[in-house]
């Protein structure tokens, strides 16, 4: 059953805040105490505020003014469509853009479409509620990065609130709510009923100048928030939520997009809390445009699967991200890196720093040979390269695992380098296990459990570099 804000019980509100106030316990200690061997936490916290301008907009309109009732009953599609077609009008005849107003209340609609310089706002709340029949959910085509549906051959249905080649876009408000009511989504998945792959919450596609911030994101079918070929994104401030067992609702799914930043989001859903992602075997190799200059920060996360992950879709290529400050709570793996023969696409160029984990299952698990394959057409000598990956200034209690690092034979994983990670078990005992590594080649310093012989190579300039660029001291 899904459970709407307004009826939380006390406990889960108690779970939430007790996490949220374990991460500003743990940054606010470490930056007071210092971790060991010389990692520091900033004053001052780094922000994207202001990396993609939130412009005044010349024009508001209320989703009243189209008719709408926000009494969780009545059917709206007709007033979101008209409003949005209004504000196309609007844009036309001036500048600044149009704020679409939310206000309080349930607003029960069907999938919309949104449009260039255009602010959606969700006020203090305002719930807006997906409708359960799936008959009103358009199909489109699949990615041409993925070439067919991520779970079904053919087409996907479209996601809730959707774009495609819009500038100038902001989904925020005061912490109103985005309900996905995905539980007739993840029945159908169960069952094996459905006839397309299912729709997202939030996806824009081929999209720049893009801000989702400040709202609560609730039961998504699918994926929550998925920018895909998009530039210039900021996604900050969201309160992520779905059952631990709701299949496939990854958080925020970053896809062939460059100069993103996600922060300060909490994500507590059924699969990955944040994936990197950028095309899918021999249609991510041929679309050949990677996921690149991505930030994510101040995420603290709770999920059955990794708190973080790069890939498995990692065709396209992945390079030149940062992951820092980031607190993980009972989830199956903490760092994750993950591809497959043939993926192809390079991975390199990632620094994962400042991680708390707590209760995690496997502390870091990079493997080159998880996930599917769309279809028997993919080139299994397609290998991937995967290489300058530093995990650094890691602190973790209640592992059982510290780490397993396996490549693949014909293309080893090169140029690891961990650093200052302290990993136990339960009360502070060792963990159950320790490493398992293969097909992998690396460095590490000041790291327990001691890693696997082939991740104690010393002198990797790549690695000195780390812990210069992130006030490691070696």
């Amino acid at each position: 059953m899904v459970i709407p804000v307004a009826m939380w019980s006390p406990k889960m509100l108690r779970v939430i805040f007790l996490l949220v106030l374990i991460q500003w316990v743990f940054v606010v200690s470490y930056g007071k105490k210092g971790f060991s061997r010389g990692v520091r936490v900033g004053p001052e916290p780094k922000t994207c505020i202001g990396i993609v301008p939130n412009k005044h907009r010349e024009n508001v309109v209320s989703i009243r003014n189209f008719g709408a009732l926000g009494d969780g009953k009545t059917l709206n599609t007709k007033a979101f469509r008209t409003a949005i077609s209004e504000i196309q009008n609007l844009n036309s005849r001036g500048k600044g853009g149009t704020l679409l107003y939310i206000p309080s209340g349930v607003w029960l609609t069907e999938t919309f479409n949104l449009t260039s310089h255009m602010t959606l706002y969700l006020a203090k709340d305002a719930v807006l509620k997906a409708s359960q029949d799936t008959n009103g959910w358009p199909i489109m085509d699949p990615l041409p990065s993925y070439g067919r549906g991520r779970e079904l051959p053919g087409g996907r249905y479209i996601s809730f609130i959707h774009g495609d080649g819009l500038e100038d876009v902001v989904i925020t408000g005061q912490n109103g709510t985005i309900d996905g009511q995905g539980e007739v989504w993840w029945n159908m998945w169960r069952h094996g009923t459905l006839k397309y792959t299912r729709g997202g919450l939030v996806e824009l596609m081929n999209s720049k100048d893009v801000i989702i911030s400040n709202l609560v994101l609730l039961n998504s079918p699918f994926w929550n928030v998925h920018p895909v070929y998009c530039s210039n994104v900021v996604v900050r401030g969201l309160t992520i939520i779905a059952p631990r067992d709701s299949p496939n609702t990854d958080g925020i799914d970053p896809d062939s997009s460059s100069n993103v930043c996600i922060e300060d989001c909490y994500v507590s859903n059924g699969d990955d809390g944040i994936a990197i992602k950028s095309g899918w075997d021999e249609y991510g190799i041929a679309f050949n445009r990677p996921s690149s200059n991505i930030i994510i920060r101040r995420i603290t996360s709770s999920t059955p699967f990794a708190g973080i992950a790069i890939g498995s879709e990692t065709s396209g290529g992945i390079r030149d991200i940062l992951v820092e400050n980031i607190s993980i709570y009972g989830s199956s793996i903490g760092i994750r890196v993950k591809t497959n023969v043939g993926r192809g696409g390079i991975i390199r160029n990632i620094t994962f720093s400042h991680i708390y984990l707590e209760n995690v299952a496997t502390g870091i698990k990079f493997s080159g040979n998880t996930g599917d394959h769309p279809d028997a057409r993919y080139n299994p000598m397609a290998f991937p390269v995967v290489g300058d990956i530093a995990v650094l200034n890691v602190v973790g209690s209640g592992i059982k695992t510290a780490g397993s690092l396996v490549g693949l034979r014909r293309s080893p994983f090169s140029n690891i380098c961990l650093a200052n990670i302290q990993l136990q078990g339960k009360v502070g005992g060792s963990t159950g296990s320790s490493w398992d590594c293969k097909d992998v080649e690396g460095s590490s310093i000041g790291v327990t459990p001691s890693p696997c012989q082939q991740l104690q190579r010393r002198g990797s300039s790549f690695c000195h570099n780390a812990f210069q660029l992130h006030n490691f001291d070696p």
